[in-house]
């Protein structure tokens, strides 16, 4: 397939820069035996009792960061601004990230943050810095807390700067460990009160972890599909989320993923069968229309760029025919799309 089939036209308006409020009000289209328009708060009427919804339970860090170097020019030290974006830590303890402008800033550099927090460029490599802080463990959490902003998508960044607000509406109710630097955004919608509603209806929850890296935004850059390098992310399956998994299966419920990043992981730690293993590392997978889901038998997932390799993964999940029909409703009753938009329940 080539990257063409997965591109539509979007109204640069529906492209939401803040969430709904509540929560929940956020509306969703259900796709099961036809289009229905609802809203998130309507999950514990379609959700079936003995179906089981898995949870990513990573927590957003403030990754973006605004420093300054400076330099002796000869008349004295003259600073610049350095803008950060933390991506993923090094089994050294450094962190790689993005740097702007990384030509700027040469290797053994210092770059200087708020609450006390010192950067120094250890080497460059694909376009990315590698920097080793002064700070480590609760005091680099804490300083990184203080200085860092939230790392909102590039469409909303150049809309507008991140702010306060960001910090809640940008972080899932139930996030718990910390590393991710974008956030699962289908499970923004959800709030203590409709988890607890849906687990009266008789459903069952599962938290998996994956920290959302930013190469999540990366775009596809090659017409043949399958020539496009996913980037890697890692992940955990804990043995009791793989256990209430199993059970749902065994039981004849449904394991719906909330999110394009807990699907990749259970896809990525089920065996052959469907059956859910206790899992833990680096996941790559790139779910393109062919794919056989292995576990998956549903989807709650918000509406994605175009020619971006979520709009494959959902082809793959329902058939491209019915995804070009889903998106071309969503856009006419003016759906809101990305990370703060509505959601869909994609339902094979």
């Amino acid at each position: 397939m080539k990257l063409s089939d997965f591109d539509f036209d979007l109204p640069d308006d529906l492209i939401a820069t803040r969430p709904a409020t509540p929560r929940t009000s956020a509306r969703m289209l259900h796709v099961e035996d036809g289009l229905h328009d609802v809203h998130v708060f309507d999950l514990p009427k379609i959700l079936r009792k003995g179906d089981l919804l898995v949870l990513n339970n990573t927590k957003v860090i403030p990754a973006r960061l605004t420093g300054h170097r400076s330099r002796d020019s000869g008349q004295g030290p003259v600073s610049a601004k350095i803008e950060v974006t933390l991506l993923s830590p090094t089994p050294a303890g450094d962190w790689t990230a993005l740097i702007k402008p990384l030509r700027k800033v040469t290797d053994g550099e210092q770059i200087t943050f708020d609450a006390g927090l010192v950067a120094t460029l250890t080497g460059k490599q694909d376009g990315q810095g590698v920097l080793a802080f002064n700070l480590t463990g609760d005091a680099f959490d804490t300083a990184l807390a203080a200085a860092g902003a939230m790392p909102l998508p590039p469409y909303i960044e150049a809309k507008r700067k991140a702010d306060a607000r960001d910090r809640t509406d940008y972080q899932t109710v139930f996030a718990k460990e910390q590393g991710a630097v974008a956030a699962p955004t289908a499970s923004l919608h959800f709030d203590d009160a409709l988890l607890a509603q849906i687990a009266d209806k008789g459903v069952d929850f599962a938290e998996v972890t994956l920290h959302v890296g930013a190469g999540t935004f990366l775009p596809v850059k090659v017409d043949d599909i399958t020539q496009h390098k996913m980037h890697a992310e890692w992940g955990s399956v804990s043995p009791e989320a793989a256990a209430r998994i199993n059970a749902t299966r065994a039981a004849g419920g449904r394991v719906i993923p909330v999110g394009t990043t807990a699907l990749r992981l259970i896809e990525s730690a089920a065996a052959e069968d469907g059956t859910m293993r206790p899992w833990q590392g680096d996941t790559d997978i790139f779910i393109t229309p062919g794919y056989e889901f292995r576990v998956t038998q549903g989807l709650m997932t918000n509406f994605h760029l175009p020619k971006s390799t979520l709009m494959m993964l959902v082809s793959a999940l329902m058939g491209a025919e019915t995804i070009r029909e889903v998106y071309a409703h969503a856009i006419a009753e003016r759906y809101r799309f990305f990370s703060y938009g509505d959601s869909s329940l994609l339902i094979p």
